[in-house]
Formats: structure tokens, sequence, C-alpha cells
């Protein structure tokens, strides 16, 4: 059975963005505390989140989508490692590209930061009832808030995307969001009854 603090160290040493300790404890408890069993996870990475969700319960299935070739054959063979792969499909392709029919208790947003918009309107569709929406790195390392001086281009960009991620939830009429300054800033989005 794998370790999930070699998952961590290697993720950190490899450059892999992964959720803070903060962030994915705070997932985990609130999975359990509200017994979700239905995920949804846009953005696998190297599995480190799919596997931290599953874990807690064996009736937890995690459906997680990951585009880039190498991180996607990493995360299986991590989910291989953890012997999740009766609890974790795992989808090569772009979350954009990608139609699924199924309902979950919770869809978690932690891919391509430019696209959150798309993503959450995409999938907004597959809630379940009673479902939310989690959103993780809205701080983005504490630059969302901060001064766009000195950052570069790129940076600039993700950053006014998160911006307008930020302000496209507290206006949404369709859907209630709270935002919590945990790990690199997590939101929780719950469509209104």
């Amino acid at each position: 059975m794998a370790c999930i603090l070699e998952l961590e160290k290697q993720a950190r040493k490899a450059n892999i963005p992964i959720m803070t300790k903060e962030g994915i404890d705070f997932l985990v408890e609130y999975i359990k505390k509200n017994k979700v069993k239905q995920i949804l996870e846009i953005g696998s990475a190297v599995g480190y989140s799919a596997i931290c969700m599953a874990i807690p319960d064996k009736d937890i299935k995690v459906t997680t989508i990951e585009r880039d070739v190498d991180r996607y054959r990493e995360a299986v063979k991590n989910i291989q490692d953890f012997a999740l792969q009766e609890q974790i499909e795992i989808i090569l392709g772009d979350a954009l590209d990608i139609i699924l029919e199924k309902k979950y208790d919770l869809i978690f947003i932690d891919a391509a930061k430019s696209q959150y918009i798309k993503f959450f309107e995409k999938f907004k569709e597959n809630l379940a009832i009673n479902g939310v929406i989690v959103s993780d790195n809205l701080a983005f390392h504490g630059l969302v808030n901060g001064s766009d001086d000195g950052l570069s281009k790129n940076v600039k960009g993700i950053v006014r995307k998160l911006r307008n991620y930020i302000a496209f939830l507290k206006q949404n009429k369709e859907f209630k969001t709270n935002f919590y300054s945990i790990g690199d800033g997590i939101s929780i989005s719950r469509r209104q009854q």
C-alpha cells in the first residue's frame, strides 16, 4: 500500500501543483461530514486529491479528468499503487470536450485557472440535487488580492481570470457561494433552491 505523504513529497519535488495540506484536509472533512459519495474532479494532476477524496469511504466514487498525458499516466500508476481503481475512474482528455451523463454530489474544479468559468457552466448540469461545486486556488499564492506590479504577463493573465471567476461566483444568482481562506483559497457553491 502506498503512502500519501510520499505522494505529496514526490509531487512537490517534481513541481506538480497539488492542493495544500490545509486545503485537502478541509475538502476531505467536508466529504465525510456531508456523506458525499459521487465526485467529479476537473484536473487530476498525479491523482493526489482524487486518492485523498476516495480513501475515507469504500462507497465514494471519483471520476477525474486529466488532459496531460504524462500526468494522466502518473495518476493511473498512483491510483493502482493505492489499490483504488475500483473507486477512481480517470479519463484522459480536455474536460471541455468530455460529455458526462452522471450526476455528482460534489464537483471539484482544480485545473486550468483560465477555464474556471467554462468548467463551472459546463459541469453544473452534472450536479445532483443539493450537490456543490468546490473551486481551489482562488487566492493563487496570495496574488489575487495583491498588486500586479512585477508579475509576468502570463501570471497577470491567470490572476485576472481568477478575479473574473470570483466576481462571476459572487454575482451568480443561480448559486450561493461561500469563500474560505483555507489553503490557497477555496469556494463552495450550492444551487439556490
